[in-house]
């Protein structure tokens, strides 16, 4: 089994993969940046790489959550006023309930001053927008294998598709063996109705647990 035992939640809501997204107000530009990380050394790797990308920009402010025991919360302003910038943004992290994402702002100056209340409308907005759609979940799923006779396939198929588990791979030797990932929370359920629904002429085994998305 894979571990996960520092995990808050086994299953949380994140994105998947890296995003972006870009507006201007006043003239300042806003860019945002954001990624799926699993540690706090890889949100600082990716905020690094942002503010290298856009070393000319007037601010790279961030802020990220990471899903650990305790969980870790950080933001940075990056020169904007107090309060301004990664508050906002870890806020919409939080309002969200999201967990092991880290997000980057970056803003390019248009010359004319926003205040602190605009400022926090538009690093709020940053993220929320940069999110919208995007969202998803890390659900833990367990790896099984099933084994059984071909004179059975026809109702474990049927079943299997009404179903839409994940199948992994399909083998037809001297019996038929389907690997396939099953949510944990139905697991049990499954495992019984094949069990039911085959007399108990089915070999189901539980491989590994792991972590997938799911909408």
């Amino acid at each position: 089994m894979r571990d996960i035992s520092r995990k808050i939640s086994q299953n949380y809501k994140t994105i998947e993969g890296e995003i972006k997204d870009e507006f201007e107000i006043e003239k300042s530009v806003f860019i945002t940046n954001i990624k799926y990380v699993e540690s706090e050394e890889e949100a600082l790797s990716f905020i690094a790489k942002i503010k290298e990308k856009y070393k000319d920009a007037n601010h790279n402010c961030h802020a990220y959550i990471i899903n650990q025991k305790p969980e870790i919360k950080r933001y940075s302003d990056d020169g904007e006023p107090q309060g301004s910038a990664g508050l906002p943004m870890l806020s919409v992290l939080e309002k969200e309930k999201l967990f092991n994402l880290v997000a980057v702002v970056t803003r390019y100056f248009g010359g004319k001053k926003l205040g602190k209340g605009g400022l926090v409308r538009a690093y709020t907005k940053g993220v929320s927008d940069c999110l919208d759609g995007k969202i998803t979940y890390r659900k833990i799923f367990i790896e099984s294998k099933i084994t059984f006779d071909y004179n059975l396939l026809g109702i474990i198929e049927n079943f299997l598709n009404e179903k839409n588990y994940i199948i992994i791979e399909k083998n037809f030797l001297e019996n038929v063996r389907i690997n396939l990932y099953i949510r944990k929370d139905e697991f049990e359920n499954f495992k019984k109705k094949l069990i039911d629904m085959t007399s108990s002429n089915i070999k189901i085994e539980k491989l590994d647990e792991i972590m997938l998305y799911e909408e």
